[in-house]
């Protein structure tokens, strides 16, 4: 099985290139880049063909699969492009920049019949998977609080600022991972409420929100917190849920539940192997019909319905009802 990277950003090269190296499933034989300063040490690296722009790759090279790690405005592009050629799509968050070109992308993938995984490394990783495990112990669930936040000094710089390239800020960006964890561990929400702001670094130009609080409710009268923050100290990443027998709290180095005391913990160094460091071989099995697709459209027009409800409540000052807002696009 062949396959090639498009986008060679901080991601793919901090991520994907080194699954390359352990991936054994499929062959890497290309690789591409608008920049051509990034040809020498990659070229050179991998020993494979290496192309300017993605509609020559395509042209060019007989493909099974590709990984997109390129800016979010041009996932949908590059989308059609495969599409067409009948080749599968592992790529990077978001699944869109908005509802609507989710059900574009979903269709597409439909219609030409391939798959597209949309990679979250947390649903390979043990320790997030371990909360199946422990959510029985903890009685009845009735509240989630969970904080994400990381600090960059220069949040005016980069495509990440630019809402038209990027969809957005710190919801649709960093967000989507804890979104992912909402959703996965207990479905999409029947309310949500949205706070946030632009005002971290007011000398400042950037039009995508830095810092966001967001409510989010089931009927059964489950709800939640959420706070995401690109300037908010001191980096962190903590999931708390609380059952009436007692609660789990999530790192990312380890899983706890307790009830007063410690009942049981995980520790990522308790995993001897997991694909979380090799999504390129778990793709190659879900092409195979081997895996399930973990990431796939139509779980994903979910994602970006919450994502949407969040952008639609801030707007109107009012809760928004994500599972509406699927409905009116179908």
């Amino acid at each position: 099985m062949k396959y090639a990277i498009i986008g060679l950003g901080k991601r793919a090269l901090e991520y994907y290139m080194p699954a390359v190296k352990i991936a054994n499933l499929c062959e890497l034989v290309a690789i591409c880049d608008i920049d051509h300063s990034k040809k020498e040490n990659n070229h050179k690296i991998f020993d494979v063909n290496y192309y300017y722009n993605f509609y020559d790759l395509i042209a060019s090279e007989k493909l099974d699969f590709i990984i997109i790690s390129t800016p979010h405005n041009t996932h949908r592009e590059i989308i059609k492009l495969a599409a067409r050629h009948k080749i599968h799509i592992l790529k990077e968050k978001p699944f869109a920049l908005n509802l609507q070109e989710a059900f574009e992308i979903r269709n597409l993938c439909t219609q030409n019949k391939i798959y597209l995984m949309n990679i979250l490394q947390r649903r390979l990783d043990p320790i997030y998977q371990k909360f199946f495990d422990y959510i029985n112990k903890i009685g009845e669930v009735f509240f989630i609080e969970i904080k994400y936040t990381i600090i960059v000094d220069n949040l005016h710089e980069g495509w990440r600022s630019i809402k038209e390239e990027a969809g957005g800020g710190c919801i649709i960006d960093m967000g989507y991972h804890m979104i992912d964890l909402i959703i996965w561990y207990f479905g999409l929400p029947d309310k949500i409420h949205a706070e946030f702001s632009s005002r971290a670094k007011p000398k400042n130009i950037y039009d995508v929100e830095d810092t966001a609080s967001i409510l989010f409710s089931y009927n059964n009268a489950l709800h939640g917190s959420l706070i995401i923050s690109r300037y908010y100290p001191p980096k962190s990443e903590s999931i708390k849920i609380i059952g009436s027998n007692g609660t789990i709290e999530i790192s990312r180095d380890s899983i706890t539940v307790s009830d007063g005391k410690i009942i049981d913990k995980f520790h990522k160094s308790d995993v001897k192997t997991d694909f979380q460091k090799n999504p390129i071989d778990y793709f190659s099995q879900v092409i195979n019909s081997n895996y399930k697709n973990i990431g796939s459209p139509e779980y994903h027009l979910e994602h970006m319905s919450f994502i949407e409800s969040c952008y639609f409540s801030q707007k109107m000052g009012k809760y928004v009802s994500p599972k509406e807002l699927l409905k009116e696009h179908e």
